[in-house]
């Protein structure tokens, strides 16, 4: 299933590049904008699937532009970050 817009169920998916390269972790997703984390610890990672996770500095954000498609595992991005 595909889907293309982020909503707070999408916390603690993989984000990918368009090659496949592992990005990060989306940890947390407010107004249809997802952040980013480039290398989440495995508690964060576990705080953003269970929807606890709160956004650090060095998360970035990821606008729907930027989203070539959100599968249940994860979010592909258009090209490179």
């Amino acid at each position: 299933m595909t889907k293309d817009a982020l909503t707070k169920a999408d916390e603690g998916k993989l984000v990918l590049n368009t090659d496949g390269t592992r990005v990060g972790r989306i940890v947390d997703v407010r107004d249809g904008h997802g952040y980013v984390e480039p290398n989440p610890s495995l508690t964060e990672t576990i705080k953003a699937k269970l929807g606890w996770a709160t956004r650090s500095e060095s998360a970035y954000p990821l606008d729907e532009g930027s989203i070539e498609k959100i599968t249940d595992d994860a979010v592909y991005l258009r090209g490179t970050l």
